[in-house]
């Protein structure tokens, strides 16, 4: 069905297919994405329904969103009560929700202050700007403007996201960025104190790299770095937008390090589907940005706050963490055999709790494996040029992880054999 053969409005109230309904998508729809042939109708836990009712077992989870799954009958609850209440409020004003989520989210993080958005990209950008501003507040005369990021680091799509993301493949088409932003090998503490001078103002690193590989920062790594930026007055910030919110058994990842950052930026987890940004800050950093100097028209809007208070309440009852390390520890113990019986074709098995990455030796067979999983009824996807990722919803269950298991080694076998 091509573009001039569709009609000018959908007649949703009859049953289509898929090809109708992705048809009009590419019609219609701005094509910034390389959608797989898929149309999803309903979710229910790890499960989700294609439009003809195929079943499929999400390991994607909206890339590391849906904390909760689908349809989780808490936040069902908590959307529709606020939705009936108050959805949206100016920041003029204040509303009990978005204070009760600022103050669950620093105490969880022993910080201080919390600015809400809508996205993780939002969230960066408001550090970017808070790492700026701290330093020409304080020092007029000689502001510090320099931020240091990591390469194969990942934050963003927005043109100050972009910029401090170190993949030139998001950023081809798109300079000049923005500038005094330089980028150094992650996990080379000898490259980070050669770029850092008394015109920097932050560092701003992912705990585990997500688009880049699923690569976990070296523990002794993380405290040098917080040393050096101790040492040169710097901050530092830590991105948790994809690894943040319970996804490593932590509320945070760098509590697995005991490495405390002066900012963190989140969002993807935090509101389970629902969009939502933070940046959690200090005490020394909370009074850095003043009436005028940033905001978010929906940021912090009572609906999202509402929902994201239930993420967290959620992740703090019945031994919730406790399963997710335990699910975590069995994805990754399946993996490893997997590696070991497909040597051949695994490098490596990489990640903390449910955040995992099986390294490819050609990276060729990144998209062949997600095919062949997604025919076998479970959706995977790639990180990096090797790599496949592994993020469900933090309620997956160990039947479900021992099913996508078996499909990833049906499928090991297919492409060994092919």
């Amino acid at each position: 069905m091509t573009s001039d053969q569709l009609p000018a409005v959908i007649d949703s109230h009859s049953i289509q297919t898929s090809d109708y309904w992705i048809a009009h998508g590419n019609a219609s729809v701005l094509p910034t994405y390389k959608r797989f042939p898929i149309v999803f109708e309903r979710g229910q836990g790890v499960q989700l329904f294609d439009i003809e009712g195929k079943r499929y077992l999400d390991f994607v989870a909206g890339v590391a969103v849906n904390t909760l799954g689908h349809a989780h009958p808490r936040i069902v609850e908590a959307i529709t009560k606020q939705a009936s209440q108050l959805m949206h409020c100016s920041n003029l004003y204040c509303t009990r929700q978005q204070i009760e989520l600022a103050q669950k989210l620093t105490y969880l993080a022993g910080m201080k202050a919390a600015f809400f958005c809508n996205s993780g990209a939002e969230a960066v950008e408001a550090a970017l700007k808070l790492s700026r501003r701290h330093f020409s507040r304080s020092n007029s005369d000689s502001p510090r403007t320099k931020i240091i990021a990591m390469l194969n680091g990942f934050h963003g799509r927005t043109m100050g996201s972009l910029s401090a993301t170190g993949q030139l493949k998001y950023q081809d088409g798109f300079k000049p960025l923005i500038p005094d932003i330089v980028h150094v090998p992650f996990n080379d503490i000898d490259a980070l104190k050669a770029a850092m001078d008394d015109k920097t103002a932050a560092v701003i690193l992912e705990p585990i790299q997500g688009e880049g590989g699923v690569k976990p920062a070296d523990a002794e790594y993380l405290k040098s770095v917080r040393s050096l930026c101790d040492q040169n007055e710097t901050l530092l910030i830590f991105d948790e937008v994809q690894c943040g919110i319970g996804r490593t058994g932590t509320i945070f990842a760098w509590q697995h390090y005991g490495v405390q950052p002066d900012a963190i930026t989140l969002a993807k987890g935090l509101g389970a589907g629902f969009p939502i940004g933070a940046l959690v800050v200090t005490e020394k950093c909370a009074q850095s940005l003043q009436p005028g100097e940033h905001g978010s028209t929906f940021g912090g809007n009572p609906l999202a706050c509402s929902v994201a208070l239930t993420v967290l309440e959620t992740l703090e009852k019945d031994a919730f963490l406790k399963n997710v390390s335990e699910r975590g520890q069995q994805l990754q113990k399946g993996l490893e055999a997997l590696h070991d019986q497909y040597s051949d074709l695994v490098k490596e098995v990489r990640g903390q709790g449910l955040m995992l990455g099986l390294a490819l030796k050609e990276s060729d067979n990144v998209a062949k494996l997600v095919t062949e999983c997604m025919k076998h009824g479970l959706l995977l996807i790639g990180a990096g040029a090797d790599v496949i990722r592994f993020v469900p919803p933090l309620i997956v269950s160990e039947a479900e992880i021992k099913e996508a298991l078996h499909i990833v080694d049906q499928s090991l076998e297919f492409l060994r054999n092919s």
